[in-house]
C-alpha cells in the first residue's frame, strides 16, 4: 500500500467499474476517468470476462489507482485480487466467506463484504472487515436485488459500528446527498460514472455533492 493512507481512501467517491455498464467503453479508460474526477476507490466488477483478460484490465487498474493514491478493489475473484496486486477484495453473501478469502488474499489487502440487512452486517463488523457496503439504498437496474436496505437501514448500522460504510444502489448526483448525511463514508456508483457521456466530469460532480453534504 506504500504511503497511502487508507483511512483516507475509505471515503468519498467509490466508483464501480462493469465492463456491462461503460456504453462500450474499456473498463481501465472508465477508472481512469473516474480517478481524475477525484474517485477514491474503484472497483473492478467483472461478471461476463474469462480470467487472462480479466487479470490484464485488473493489473491496469491497479496501477492507475496506484498512480493516482487510490484503492483498487477487486470484486468476487480472490485469485484476480492476488495476482493484480491489488489493494483489496470485495464479497458478496454468496460468495467466499470473509474467513475464506483471507486465506487467499495478502495480509495488507483489504476486504469488503455486501450487506443488505442489520444481521448480515454485524456477522461481517464480527468479521473486522475493512468496509461494509449497505444497499441496495435506492432502485437500481445494474443488479438483481431480493432485499433492499434503504436509508433507514443504513442509519441504524452506522449507529452499530465504526467500520466505514459504503452506500450503494441506485445513487447519482440527484440523490446522494442523503447518503452522506445518513453516515456512509462512501458513496458507490456503477452507471452514475460507466455511463456518463463524460465520466471525469459526473466524477468530478459526484465528489462535489460528497464534500458539500459533509
Amino acid at each position: 500500500m506504500g504511503n497511502r493512507d487508507v483511512s483516507k481512501s475509505l471515503n468519498g467517491l467509490y466508483v464501480i467499474v462493469d465492463p456491462e455498464h461503460t456504453d462500450g467503453r474499456p473498463p481501465e479508460d472508465i477508472a481512469k476517468a473516474a480517478l481524475s474526477g477525484g474517485a477514491s476507490v474503484i472497483q473492478l466488477r467483472d461478471k461476463i470476462s474469462d480470467k487472462g483478460p480479466m487479470l490484464e484490465v485488473a493489473t491496469r487498474i491497479t496501477e492507475l489507482c496506484n498512480e493516482a493514491g487510490a484503492l483498487h478493489i477487486m470484486n468476487d475473484h480472490a485469485d484476480i485480487a492476488v495476482l493484480s496486486g491489488s489493494h483489496g477484495l470485495h464479497v458478496g453473501q454468496t460468495d467466499l466467506p470473509v474467513s475464506g478469502a483471507r486465506r487467499i488474499i495478502g495480509p495488507s489487502q483489504l476486504i469488503g463484504t455486501s450487506n443488505h440487512a442489520m444481521n448480515e452486517a454485524r456477522v461481517s463488523i464480527s468479521n473486522a472487515v475493512d468496509y461494509i457496503a449497505v444497499g441496495a439504498i435506492y432502485g437500481t437496474a445494474t443488479k438483481d436485488v431480493t432485499v433492499s436496505a434503504g436509508l433507514k437501514t443504513l442509519g441504524e448500522i452506522r449507529t452499530e459500528t465504526t467500520c466505514p460504510i459504503a452506500a450503494i444502489g441506485g445513487i447519482n448526483a440527484s440523490n446522494i446527498a442523503p447518503v452522506i448525511e445518513a453516515g456512509a463514508e462512501m458513496a458507490c456508483v456503477i452507471t452514475a460514472v460507466g455511463m456518463a457521456s463524460d465520466p471525469e466530469r459526473a466524477s468530478r460532480e459526484l465528489v462535489r455533492l460528497i464534500q458539500r453534504a459533509r
